[in-house]
């Protein structure tokens, strides 16, 4: 089974979906997750209540939105791999960090101490700035893989990189494998 988190980056949401329903599609079996945030937030991107419904009737499983209920998710009820997707920079600082203060960096702890391969899908606009040193972090650690990312609008927001959505699959693949895409910044 694949573990498959959501966090706050609201404008790649539906990009985000696009992912989930082809895994879907292939026959992957999906736990879905949630940010207090993503589960609880209204925005101009879309409903929270809407979103929850979607997402739990395409994976057919209810969504993990507390931190008792995501701590389970490495001894007890192990994940062949997480995948965040969306990550956002406020969740790859707290998990560069150590910190399990919400359902997807509980989720991340426990999967990670069951040596799985865990995939962000990184969308942020700090990740040139102040979380650049958290993907490095994070590229150091065993088991931790990157989607290929870039700059989303280098001129309005030159410190921003989102994911290539398209390659979370593949990224996916070469983690099972052990290995990281390169580049990862394109």
């Amino acid at each position: 089974m694949l573990g498959y988190a959501f966090c706050g980056s609201f404008c790649t949401i539906s990009k985000s979906l696009k992912v989930l329903r082809s895994l879907v599609a292939e026959g992957n079996s999906i736990l879905p997750i949630m940010s207090d945030s993503v589960y609880t937030t209204d925005t101009r991107f879309g409903n929270a209540d809407e979103l929850i419904k979607t997402v739990e009737g395409v994976c057919g499983k209810a969504v993990v939105h507390t931190i008792v209920d995501a701590e389970p998710l490495g001894p007890k009820t192990p994940l062949d791999m997480l995948v965040i997707c969306p990550c956002t920079g406020n969740t790859l600082a707290k998990i560069a960090s150590g910190i399990t203060d919400t359902p997807v960096t509980m989720a991340a702890k426990a999967h990670l101490r069951a040596d799985r391969p865990l995939v962000i899908a990184l969308a942020t606009n700090d990740a040139l700035s102040a979380n650049l040193n958290n993907i490095g972090t994070l590229l150091k650690r065993k088991n931790v893989f990157f989607v290929p990312m870039s700059q989303d609008d280098p001129k309005n927001k030159p410190h921003s990189l989102v994911c290539d959505f398209d390659r979370v699959l593949e990224t996916m693949m070469s983690a099972f494998a052990g290995r990281q895409i390169q580049p990862v910044m394109e």
